[in-house]
């Protein structure tokens, strides 16, 4: 793990299947929830099956640090450990440098120009640039 510019830790090789996707939404959503909770969620009605494939789901998201389990009670506690904004900003950035070989600016760039951006969002991003431009 390393940290970005934005304060954002930024998960080396993290890959998330849809899957896996679909229970950390479920956990941003609840802040916390058991496996039984989760398996009501995404697989109803609960069955053997659905509880297992929710608990594999779980541990391979524990193994990528994505998950914290407290197992102080009876039933398993679970938590992401990373806020959803925080999630959703390491992400794109390891995609764009992974795409952009090691720039972010051909997404940017791309966005800007194939989007619609409205007045407001046009002035939001000059902002963003302008307070980059004043930090360097």
């Amino acid at each position: 793990q390393c940290v970005s510019k934005w304060g954002w830790t930024v998960v080396a090789a993290m890959h998330v299947t849809d899957a896996e996707l679909a229970l950390l939404n479920e956990l941003w959503d609840a802040k916390e929830a058991t496996k039984r909770e989760l398996t009501d969620k995404l697989y109803p009605p609960i069955s053997d099956s659905s509880l297992a494939t929710v608990q594999k789901l779980l541990e391979r998201l524990e193994k990528k640090g994505l998950v914290s389990r407290d197992r102080s009670g009876f039933a398993h506690v679970l938590r992401a450990t990373m806020a959803k904004q925080q999630f959703i900003g390491s992400y794109l950035e390891q995609q764009a440098r992974k795409l952009g070989d090691g720039s972010l600016a051909p997404l940017l760039i791309h966005l800007v120009e194939t989007r619609d951006l409205s007045p407001k969002e046009l002035a939001q991003l000059r902002t963003v640039l302008d307070g980059v431009e004043r930090d360097e």
